[in-house]
């Protein structure tokens, strides 16, 4: 029995969508986006938000950027980085408010997990 879905993604498409997950997988580099979302930032000033060494930090601006997640303009002698991929900017907030709400309706991190694996409420699933 054959079944034909044309409406299925490339596998070249979900290679693409698998190597941007890979790269949010990264509890910095998620939260990089996120504060990259609210208004640009230089190194400085993300690794004192983010909590992370200045080296450590411009790594994941390196592979966000290489990505196409953010970009970067010079400002003289400072590097100023910004989000770079509104669809990205979205799925990461509209995660993080989903994850908020849970947490503040549900309380313990495992109780919240436990039941979303797999789940793609608000995707249109």
């Amino acid at each position: 029995m054959s079944v034909e879905n044309s409406g299925d993604p490339s596998a070249e498409a979900l290679a693409e969508a698998a190597g941007v997950f890979g790269l949010l997988a990264s509890p910095a580099r998620l939260h990089i986006v996120w504060a990259l979302a609210q208004g640009e930032s230089d190194v400085s000033q993300l690794a004192e938000r983010v909590g992370g060494a200045l080296p450590s930090i411009s790594q994941h601006l390196a592979k966000l950027k290489l990505a196409g997640l953010v970009r970067s303009r010079r400002e003289g002698r400072r590097v100023v980085y910004l989000a770079d991929d509104p669809d990205v900017v979205r799925v990461v907030q509209w995660l993080l408010d989903r994850r908020k709400g849970e947490m503040q309706e549900h309380g313990s991190p495992e109780r919240r997990l436990s039941g979303s694996v797999g789940d793609a409420r608000g995707f249109g699933a």
